[in-house]
C-alpha cells in the first residue's frame, strides 16, 4: 500500500468521542438534606403529603431502601417507609443548584446537553487540554460539584451516549463508571435488555418472550431476523447491542409537550372508574414535569373510542402548573363536559401538558378558570 493511500485511510477513520452523562444523587431531596443538617442520614421524601393525592418527586437513598421510588403515590411511600420524613418542594432551591451544576458543565465544554435539572450529556472531545483523559474531566466535575454546590454527583464516561448513561448508574451513589472504546460490547452483554435506550417494559416483554433477555442475547441474533420480528426498533436494538449508537450531543433540547397515556385491556364505559385512570396520569404527567422544572398551561387530553376514533380536547389556564391535582381536576372536566366517555366504550386515555417556552420555571398555580 502506498504512503498516500494508507495516510487516506487514516484520515477517514471517526472520531472516538468522548461523552460523558453526569447524574446528580437524589437531587431534590439531597438539596434538602445539604440546606437541612437535620435532615441527614434520614429517609426524606419530597413531594405530595400522604394524605392527600400527590406523589413522591424525589426520595433520598435512606427511603429508597425501602422501595419508594419517583411518581409513586405518597401513601404508598408512606405505607413502605413509616419513618419517612415528607419535605414540600422548593423549586427555587433546585433550579438555583442546577444552574450552578450546569455552569460548571458549561466551564469545560460548550457541548452540553441538558436532559433535566439533574443530569446532562457533555462531549468533551475537542475539550481535553489540561485533563488528557474523560476520566480526568469527570472527576474534575465531581470534584467541583462537591465544593462548590454541597452535592453529589455520579459519572459515565463512554464513547456513546446510550453507554455513559448506562455507566452514570452502574456505582450510584457518588461513583465514576469508565467504558473504554474496547470494552463497550463486554460492558453491555451482561445487561438486562430494558437497559436499551428506548426498550421500555413492552418491548421488554416482547424480547423476553422471544428468549431475549440480556443485551449479550440480543447481540447475538441475525440482525435481518431482528428485523423481521421486530420491525425498524428490532434494527435500531440490534445496532445498540453492538455499540452502535451515531446520536451525538445535541446543545439546545427543548421538549415541546410531556404526557402519558393507557390503552385498556378491555374498553371501560364507567365514567368513574376513567375518573381514577386520568387521576393516575396526572400523577405521572406532574411528577415529569416537576422533576425536570418544568409547567405548562395547555393542558390536553386524549380520548380514543371502541371502534378506534380519537378525540382530543384541551384547556388553557392563566398560570403554568405542574401540580398533579390541578391536572387532574382539569383534566377531568375535559373528560366529563366535553367528551362522550362514560356513554361510549373507552380504550385508550391520554392526558398531556405543552411545557412552555425556554424551560420557564414551575409556577405557583393560582387560578382554575380556563382563559
Amino acid at each position: 500500500m502506498s504512503s498516500s493511500t494508507a495516510e487516506s485511510s487514516t484520515a477517514e477513520l471517526p472520531t472516538i468521542r468522548r461523552i460523558l452523562h453526569v447524574d446528580m444523587d437524589a437531587f431534590f431531596a439531597s438539596v434538602e438534606q445539604r440546606d437541612n443538617p437535620e435532615l441527614r442520614g434520614k429517609p426524606v421524601i419530597v413531594g405530595g403529603r400522604p394524605g392527600g393525592r400527590g406523589v413522591v418527586a424525589a426520595a433520598s437513598y435512606e427511603a429508597r431502601k425501602f422501595g419508594v421510588r419517583s411518581a409513586m403515590p405518597s401513601g404508598q411511600a408512606a405505607r413502605l417507609c413509616p419513618n419517612a420524613i415528607f419535605v414540600r418542594s422548593r423549586f427555587e432551591a433546585y433550579k438555583e443548584a442546577s444552574r450552578a451544576v450546569f455552569t460548571i458543565f458549561r466551564s469545560i465544554t460548550p457541548h452540553v446537553e441538558g436532559l433535566s435539572l439533574d443530569e446532562g450529556f457533555l462531549d468533551v472531545t475537542d475539550h481535553l487540554e489540561g485533563f488528557g483523559t474523560g476520566r480526568a474531566v469527570a472527576k474534575h466535575i465531581r470534584r467541583r460539584i462537591r465544593e462548590e454546590v454541597g452535592l453529589t454527583a455520579s459519572a459515565g464516561v463512554a464513547p456513546l451516549k446510550f453507554v455513559a448513561k448506562i455507566a452514570s448508574a452502574h456505582r450510584k451513589p457518588d461513583g465514576l463508571t469508565v467504558v473504554a472504546p474496547e470494552r463497550v460490547r463486554a460492558f453491555l452483554e451482561p445487561l438486562p435488555v430494558r437497559k436499551l435506550w428506548g426498550v421500555g417494559p413492552k418491548t421488554a416483554a416482547r424480547l423476553h418472550a422471544h428468549g431475549l433477555h440480556t443485551i449479550g442475547d440480543v447481540a447475538r441474533q441475525d440482525p435481518s431476523a431482528m428485523m423481521t420480528t421486530f420491525g425498524r426498533q428490532g434494527d435500531h436494538i440490534w445496532r445498540m447491542s453492538q455499540g452502535i449508537d451515531p446520536r451525538g450531543v445535541r446543545a439546545h433540547r427543548d421538549r415541546k409537550s410531556r404526557s402519558a397515556e393507557r390503552t385498556f385491556a378491555t374498553d371501560i364505559d364507567d365514567i368513574h372508574l376513567l375518573g381514577e385512570h386520568l387521576d393516575r396520569l396526572a400523577e405521572r404527567v406532574g411528577a415529569g414535569l416537576q422533576r425536570c422544572g418544568e409547567a405548562g398551561r395547555t393542558i390536553v387530553l386524549k380520548v380514543r373510542y371502541d371502534d378506534f376514533s380519537t378525540v382530543t380536547r384541551s384547556a388553557t389556564l392563566h398560570e403554568p402548573t405542574a401540580d398533579a391535582t390541578v391536572l387532574a381536576t382539569v383534566g377531568s372536566r375535559l373528560l366529563y363536559d366535553r367528551t362522550a366517555a362514560g356513554k361510549r366504550p373507552v380504550r385508550l386515555l391520554g392526558l398531556g401538558v405543552r411545557v412552555e417556552g425556554e424551560r420557564r420555571g414551575v409556577g405557583r398555580q393560582l387560578h382554575l378558570p380556563f382563559r
